[in-house]
């Protein structure tokens, strides 16, 4: 039995990379998943490894940015499991580009899926937990639950190249701090986490990279100049990215019990290293 056993967990962006990763800790630490992506077989992948640890799941596949995503994922872990504990907003994606060439398509599309979104998510789940909470509270259970949103130290510091995701990355901050003020009363906490310099097709080398994904119709290009990962690498304190799994950990510290009374908090998860 893990610490956070026979929770119900929504996860974004949960196919690959720091998702599923969030995703498989959670199950492994007796959470019931709800796992979310854009591509289907990502999200059965996750959904089937989350089996053979033992623990259960379902896979919600579609776009956080789709008007209905957000009520039927929230649907999806009340009519399978009966119960909403923790939800990680996870989703999402960069394109960069400097402010004089960035297009309007390009500003929308990251406030979209990482604001937005998150936004219709909690707005969704409010109803449930309202209920959820108002029961228990009649029963006398104490019960708290955890809202997790994923920003950057890019939305924190700022980062050439990067107005569009660091403005709505700094949106998330804002969201977290006004959340945990409204949802204190149903015994919700609400945090975020900054991710750094972590592993993922996003980060990586583009000799090893991809170097595009599709998003909307659209080739998004990814992946960072060899030099360019080296430089960071360096300037971080502990000499390396960080894993798909440590920031999974981060992500866990304010799933778990021991952070039930931390809220409207922002964490670094970055080895050290600020821009």
């Amino acid at each position: 039995m893990g610490s956070i056993d026979g929770r119900v967990a929504l996860v974004t962006g949960a196919g690959q990379g720091i998702g599923r990763a969030i995703a498989l800790k959670l199950a492994a630490e007796g959470a019931r998943v709800v796992v979310n992506d854009i591509d289907a077989d990502a999200a059965h992948d996750t959904l089937e490894t989350i089996g053979k640890v033992g623990a259960s799941g379902v896979a919600v596949v579609g776009s956080v940015t789709d008007e209905e995503f957000a009520g039927r994922f929230v649907r999806t872990a009340v009519d399978r499991f009966g119960a909403l504990d923790i939800i990680v907003n996870n989703a999402g994606y960069t394109w960069d580009g400097v402010i004089q060439r960035m297009t309007d398509e390009q500003w929308e599309a990251m406030l979209a899926v990482h604001v937005t979104a998150p936004f219709r998510i909690l707005r969704a789940a409010q109803p449930v937990i309202s209920g959820l909470h108002r029961a228990e509270r009649e029963a006398g259970i104490a019960h708290t639950r955890k809202v997790v949103n994923i920003s950057s130290i890019s939305g924190l510091d700022g980062n050439p190249g990067q107005v569009n995701y660091s403005s709505a990355k700094a949106a998330v901050v804002g969201l977290t701090k006004t959340l945990s003020k409204e949802w204190g009363r149903y015994q919700v906490t609400v945090n975020a986490v900054a991710f750094g310099f972590i592993q993922t097709r996003l980060t990586q080398a583009r000799s090893v990279a991809d170097g595009h994904i599709t998003v909307a119709g659209h080739e998004v290009r990814v992946g960072m100049p060899d030099e360019r990962v080296s430089e960071l690498e360096a300037a971080i304190p502990l000499g390396r990215a960080g894993t798909p799994e440590e920031a999974a950990g981060a992500v866990y510290l304010f799933c778990a019990p021991e952070s039930d009374y931390i809220s409207g908090e922002t964490l670094v998860c970055g080895g050290g290293y600020h821009f």
